[in-house]
């Protein structure tokens, strides 16, 4: 699923399955827990059921490799949607069918992006676009700011603060872009 809101009810409704790993972020990398998770629980002679294509990946690429290396496991992959199966011994047709749908998932998403980026803009020339609003206060992001000048370790001050490591340097960018105007 893309969100946390999104609810797998009914992508799941009507199958049974013994285990489910379900990841609340976007299908458009393959670094996703759940999905790292269920690469490492699944072995031979499993089923892997999904509920479409474009809930395993939203790269044509990253949907290939995975379908294809489950399958040389001797794992089945099963698109509900879709109603496709692969097995390791697809037909051509199958693995066109793979193709010309992981590139439409691709290609939405790139939709997506592209829709986003034009209403960002759009909402930004008419004063109402802000950007997220800040997760930190002014005061716990000197705080923050001050351990990592004493040398604590990035990962350790991210996780504490509940930010990425990428935000705490962007907060230590603007910081110093602050201190030299």
């Amino acid at each position: 699923m893309s969100t946390l809101e999104q609810r797998e009810d009914r992508q799941l409704e009507g199958v049974t399955v013994d285990r489910r790993f379900v990841d609340h972020v976007s299908g458009k990398d393959v670094k996703r827990p759940q999905l790292t998770a269920m690469l490492s629980f699944v072995r031979e002679g499993d089923t892997v059921v999904c509920h479409s294509m474009d809930r395993l990946g939203r790269n044509l690429d990253d949907l290939r490799k995975l379908v294809f290396g489950l399958t040389e496991r001797g794992i089945r992959v099963e698109f509900r949607k879709e109603n496709l199966v692969f097995t390791g011994e697809d037909s051509p047709m199958a693995n066109l069918l793979l193709s010309v749908m992981g590139a439409i998932a691709e290609f939405e998403r790139q939709l997506i992006r592209e829709r986003q980026r034009e209403g960002i803009e759009l909402a930004k020339k008419r004063g109402v676009y802000k950007g997220r609003p800040r997760t930190l206060s002014v005061e716990v992001v000197n705080s923050l700011l001050q351990r990592f000048e004493a040398g604590e370790r990035p990962s350790v001050l991210a996780r504490e603060f509940g930010v990425s490591r990428m935000t705490l340097h962007r907060y230590k960018t603007k910081a110093i872009g602050a201190g030299s105007s």
